[in-house]
């Protein structure tokens, strides 16, 4: 199994990541989240802001120096998210993370970026809506990464963010890009269909996606 650190870390910090790396991967415009393959120092978030006497105390930070020791050096998550977001960016990077892991190679953005959105949205799903599809268990990515997906902790759930997270949902189904709102659509049809695993066993063969 492998260790990857997941760090929170500011806009800069995540900008100048995505310079420092060279596996040409498709981003969004507004990128929120990235799985790292080159070894770097990143500023991650050390400690929280504080709010006290009409006044904000800065967000501390630390250079971390990211070791490469296997396809995937980190996960780097944007900084001040809302937990809904959060988990939904970390579902979809480490989706990518299982696939470098895994030894899925030159798949296009719309297969890659479509099945890590199915990912996003499962786990969108599971925190929002009772009865829901559930995200894959550890064992379905046995021996992959020591790193989980985010967890489930559906009590308490306030009316505003079940309507956020149905936001999340509705963005993510309804996206106009052709790598995250094609691509999602044709492999979350794929997954309802045929299911995660033979979905992506049928990736890692043909590099597209069942239909």
């Amino acid at each position: 199994d492998q260790q990857i650190p997941m760090l929170l870390v500011e806009r800069q910090a995540l900008n100048e990541a995505m310079e420092g790396e060279k596996d040409g991967h498709y981003h969004m415009p507004e990128t929120r989240g990235l799985c790292l393959s080159e070894e770097q120092t990143v500023s991650s978030i050390l400690k929280r802001p504080k709010i006290g006497e009409n006044r904000i105390c800065g967000v501390r930070t630390h250079p971390q120096k990211l070791t490469r020791k296997c396809e995937v050096t980190a996960i780097l998550v944007l900084y001040g998210l809302p937990r809904l977001l959060t988990g939904s960016i970390l579902a979809h990077e480490l989706m990518h993370a299982w696939l470098r892991l895994k030894g899925y190679r030159n798949l296009s953005p719309e297969v890659e970026e479509g099945i890590c959105q199915v990912l996003s949205h499962m786990w969108l799903e599971s925190e929002v809506m009772p009865g829901s599809r559930n995200i894959p268990s550890s064992s379905t990515f046995a021996s992959s990464s020591s790193s989980s997906f985010p967890s489930s902790k559906k009590a308490g759930k306030s009316d505003t963010e079940k309507k956020l997270g149905g936001f999340f949902i509705h963005q993510i189904a309804h996206d106009t890009s052709s790598a995250y709102g094609e691509g999602f659509r044709t492999a979350n049809k794929a997954v309802n269909k045929f299911g995660l695993r033979r979905t992506l066993d049928h990736i890692r063969w043909t590099g597209n996606l069942l239909m």
